[in-house]
């Protein structure tokens, strides 16, 4: 597309031997990583849930921050979006016109920063704010998110680097500013419809 960016002269060469890699290996390790790739963003969801039920039988506090956690995904997402249409980076399999594990996006559909990535960053971060252990958890998963986006050949390592650093510092931004202020929120919060969310947290 005119006009578009073409990233590969930052780091093409390294995108090729991933590819490249990638047809060289096994086929049922390259349908477990596409699997991966394209249904993962679910493992975060389910985190979140889990990290919610857990979070509102400790305190409402506790229960706000875990239902944040999607809307700071959300918000990173959109942030992250917003810098694929200020960028306009060609998809490297586009540029490079490499054979790729994932059928190859249309034109228009820009590659800088990778949203799965951000997304991936921005929903670790945040359930890091609502339990250790399953951030723990969900930061592995986003590096093997990160990771995939590449092995299937739908974006470059920085694209990938970059959304995973927008990803992380939207979520560690809106974690924080939450963190400062959750009883102002909480008492907000229990006077809408919201509120049989937090209900297990209010038991006694």
């Amino acid at each position: 597309m005119t006009g578009a960016f073409d990233g590969s002269s930052i780091d093409g060469s390294l995108y090729t031997e991933v590819t490249g890699l990638a047809h060289r290996s096994p086929g049922w390790f390259d349908d477990l990583v596409t699997t991966w790739s394209t249904y993962g963003l679910a493992l975060f969801a389910v985190l979140m849930v889990v990290g919610w039920w857990r979070a509102r039988r400790v305190s409402a506090e506790a229960a706000v921050v875990a239902l944040a956690a999607p809307v700071i995904v959300l918000v990173a997402f959109a942030v992250d979006d917003a810098l694929k249409l200020v960028v306009r980076e060609d998809r490297p399999c586009q540029s490079l016109r490499v054979s790729t594990l994932e059928a190859c996006p249309a034109p228009g559909d820009w590659s800088f920063p990778s949203n799965h990535a951000a997304l991936a960053a921005a929903a670790a971060v945040a359930l890091l704010f609502v339990s250790r252990r399953l951030g723990a958890v969900a930061v592995i998963a986003a590096c093997a998110m990160a990771a995939s986006r590449v092995w299937v050949g739908a974006h470059y390592p920085h694209d990938v680097l970059a959304g995973t650093a927008v990803g992380a510092a939207v979520a560690l931004l809106l974690g924080l500013a939450l963190r400062r202020r959750p009883g102002g929120l909480t008492r907000r919060l229990t006077a809408t419809p919201l509120r049989p969310l937090l209900t297990a947290a209010y038991r006694s």
